[in-house]
């Protein structure tokens, strides 16, 4: 029976070849220097079907050619915030194996419930560069209606879907707190605006406050923005939340076309508040650049949008580097 180990056939090795010359766009990990982050939703990351190439009448369709090209992804960041892990954690194993004892992982319990599908939220992390450093945590919204996450005339009565996950990490003796969250979707775009307004007011009265685990607080995930300057990208950004520079541009999600990559929606982010009211700036981390990754046409090319999301994702990983020094 076959591994995630063992040698894989060519069409992997061709896959990883144009992957990484696609993931050396990414800066290298140097030791003392640099962070790097990214958030990804990989979609259904839950059953494997344990064979190099699934075929038809295999559920799922995700399979060892694909969990060796979505590790291949991972390795080259520090820490990698990810959406959609669900209560079957078979894919994530076969990963995590392939990854290595250098790397470990961090994950809440399953959300169960129709609009909590299931799912985890995660984090992957290299343990070479950075360690968690003492906080875990989920993010819940108290009964108490006098609060800052509550808008005066229509009060957020009922819990985050799924609730956001906080890790605290230490790299190079610089902590930082990584907030991870899957908005809601819901029937329609409204549907998100109250949960998107409450963890903007979350976060930002969490930034506000002088403990230590204020600082460098950085807020990543699938937000469901539609697009940028809608009433959701408002509320996401009513407190004071700043996207990373340069991922305006950057493509989230598989298109139609490979030759035309979809600009339209904005449902990743990574986010962060620049300045606390007194002026003092919240992150002692130096951002440098940022960046997204559109695998599509460069792996698995064969295959269909529908079929590559199946396999990999629907989403594509987006990511940040700070400098440490």
């Amino acid at each position: 029976m076959a591994t995630i180990l063992d040698p894989p056939p060519q069409a992997v090795l061709d896959d990883l070849q144009r992957l990484n010359a696609l993931l050396d766009a990414v800066p290298p990990k140097t030791a003392g220097d640099n962070l790097l982050i990214a958030t990804w939703n990989i979609r259904a990351f839950g059953s494997l079907t344990e064979k190099w190439e699934s075929e038809d009448g295999d559920s799922p369709r995700r399979d060892f050619h694909a969990a060796v090209l979505i590790a291949a992804v991972l390795e080259r960041f520090d820490v990698v915030a990810v959406q959609e892990v669900k209560a079957n954690l078979r894919a994530l194993r076969h990963v995590l194996k392939k990854l290595g004892p250098d790397f470990g992982f961090l994950m809440t319990d399953v959300t169960y419930g129709d609009p909590g599908n299931d799912e985890r939220l995660a984090y992957i992390y290299d343990a070479r560069r950075l360690k968690p450093s003492g906080l875990a945590c989920e993010l819940v919204v108290p009964e108490d209606l006098d609060t800052p996450y509550a808008t005066p005339a229509n009060a957020f009565q009922r819990q985050f879907v799924r609730t956001p996950y906080a890790v605290s990490f230490n790299a190079s003796g610089k902590t930082f707190v990584l907030v991870t969250l899957h908005i809601v979707y819901g029937e329609k775009g409204a549907d998100r605006v109250a949960e998107l307004t409450a963890i903007a007011k979350w976060l930002r009265h969490w930034a506000e406050s002088m403990d230590d685990y204020g600082q460098n607080l950085i807020c990543m995930g699938d937000f469901n923005i539609d697009r940028h300057g809608d009433p959701l990208w408002q509320a996401f950004t009513s407190t004071g939340l700043v996207t990373a520079p340069g991922l305006e541009k950057v493509p989230r999600t598989l298109s139609s076309s490979v030759e035309h990559p979809d600009l339209s929606s904005f449902f990743d982010q990574i986010a962060w508040f620049e300045r606390r009211n007194d002026g003092k700036p919240y992150l002692s981390l130096k951002f440098r650049k940022a960046g997204g990754l559109n695998f599509q046409g460069v792996v698995l090319p064969h295959l269909n949008r529908t079929q590559l999301s199946w396999r990999i994702s629907d989403h594509y990983p987006l990511w940040v580097e700070f400098g440490l020094a």
